[in-house]
């Protein structure tokens, strides 16, 4: 029985073994299926990129620039065998140096958007060219015109002319990219042609500090010098990104690549076609982010939103924003932050009226707001009001010695003359204020979005906060014209 009980065991374990076998082939196929799923690609990327290599294109740009100056060659005396052959090289310029000319070329990357021509790159990669050579996958070579540039998004916008239709690519939606997603990148790295590097994104809307529309893609994928202006792509073929800048100390990939969004580029790439430059809106006030002591001083229940810290002329002040507002919804979205809102608004139309809910003395209210054109806003010079001046007085409070502003203190501290507020004669070294950053020469503006003029009157503001329950008091403080709001504890 034991020997017949062994040997059915053993046929089942045959049987089950094979069975087993089956299961375990099909489901090791399906975790594969799930997996290459998951990630968005198949075993190759070859497919995709032979479909969207064509519309990739290598970028070449010239420009004259004087050779550097150097020391005059000796005089060689006439009749000499060697006058005619040195000619060249000793003929003095002006300035009794060689000024000859030199033609310095540049490689970048970039790609067609549309069947008639106009291509997208990095304007750092065509600024100051006085040619632009785009080379076809084909290798078909064209000029290109420069249709517009934005400098603050670091992106250009090129035409060709073609004999007939060219393969472009289309911009997707880089606001649902998920960190992990497989990216290709294609380009011109290091000047060695056609290129093709994958990888994942591994963060997403990252700030450079190189502009206020900052929102770029972190990417794995390799890319280097030359890879500026190529696209990277989702593994849908549609270009989610700009290959803009790398993170390097030694000039090559260390897989910190950045590409600008394609939901910002998208946007730009309109307005340089339409128009040849940038239309954003503009609300015309100061912001800043709020910190948790900030937004306890105001009274809010979490540090969101975005704190406007001066008005000067323009739609926000004809519409009635003022200093000290805290901007809650643009347009009928939620505002997180500065960032948030800078975006929100430069993507808007200009002209356009739009809602903006504020928060002012604890309780929210709706203003409407026309927006005007930043691009012309900034070219607009605003003067500071002109205050009578008075006699100075002192005072001490929250570890700072204060005076109100008379013409000889303005002259002293180097304050604008029209400056108004409360100056800061000294700081003490221990106190929140001088941790916070307060120095000689600051100007207090507001205490308790109050505006204050004298001493006595921060003072009043203080003490009105610490009778309030409050922890901290809002200072409203400019340094060189540049307004911010700090948050000083009441212990101090």
């Amino acid at each position: 029985m034991k020997s017949l009980a062994i040997t059915r065991t053993n046929a089942w374990s045959t049987s089950q073994t094979y069975l087993f076998g089956v299961v375990l082939t099909l489901a090791l196929l399906l975790a594969q299926t799930i997996t290459a799923s998951a990630r968005g690609a198949g075993d190759s990327f070859a497919d995709l990129a032979e479909s969207l290599s064509p519309a990739v294109v290598n970028i070449t740009t010239t420009q004259t620039v004087a050779q550097p100056d150097r020391p005059a060659l000796p005089q060689i005396p006439k009749g000499s065998p060697f006058e005619d052959f040195f000619k060249d090289f000793l003929d003095p310029g002006p300035n009794g140096q060689n000024q000859k000319q030199r033609r310095a070329t540049a490689l970048g990357s970039g790609f067609i958007v549309s069947a008639d021509g106009y291509i997208v790159t990095n304007n750092h990669v065509i600024d100051k060219a006085d040619e632009i050579v785009i080379e076809l996958f084909s290798g078909v070579e064209l000029d290109a015109k420069l249709i517009g540039r934005d400098t603050k998004t670091d992106i250009a916008l090129l035409k060709v002319e073609a004999d007939k239709p060219l393969p472009f690519v289309a911009f997707g939606d880089s606001d649902i990219s998920r960190v992990g997603d497989w990216v290709l990148a294609i380009g011109n790295p290091l000047g060695q042609g056609f290129s093709v590097s994958a990888g994942i994104i591994s963060a997403n809307n990252r700030s450079l500090r190189s502009g206020p529309y900052d929102d770029f893609i972190q990417t794995d994928a390799a890319i280097n010098r030359g890879n500026s202006g190529g696209p990277l792509f989702n593994m849908d073929g549609d270009v989610i990104g700009v290959n803009t800048a790398i993170i390097s100390p030694t000039g090559g990939s260390i897989g910190l690549g950045f590409a600008m969004a394609s939901n910002v580029v998208s946007g730009v790439v309109n307005q340089l076609k339409e128009f040849g430059e940038t239309r954003r809106g503009w609300l015309g006030v100061s912001i800043q982010d709020l910190d948790l002591e900030m937004a306890e001083a105001l009274g809010l229940e979490k540090a969101a939103g975005a704190l406007v810290s001066d008005v000067p002329e323009g739609p926000a002040k004809e519409a009635g924003i003022l200093a000290g507002d805290v901007i809650l919804n643009f347009d009928g979205k939620e505002v997180d932050d500065t960032r948030g809102l800078i975006k929100q608004v430069g993507n808007s139309e200009v002209g356009k009226s739009v809602r903006v809910i504020v928060q002012r003395d604890g309780k929210t209210q709706t203003i409407k707001v026309v927006l005007s054109r930043r691009e012309d806003a900034e070219k607009s010079i605003i003067l500071p009001a002109v205050s009578k001046p008075e006699a100075a007085t002192e005072e001490k409070s929250l570890g700072m010695k204060l005076t109100s502003l008379t013409d000889e203190i303005r002259k002293q501290l180097q304050l604008p003359e029209g400056a108004k507020g409360v100056a800061v004669v000294t700081v003490d070294e221990d106190s929140d204020a001088f941790e916070k950053g307060l120095r000689t020469g600051d100007l207090i503006a507001e205490v308790g979005q109050l505006p204050v003029e004298r001493p006595a009157d921060v003072n009043k503001a203080v003490q009105a906060a610490k009778d309030a329950g409050r922890k901290s008091v809002l200072f409203l403080v400019r340094r060189d014209g540049n307004p911010r709001f700090v948050a000083l504890s009441l212990d101090s």
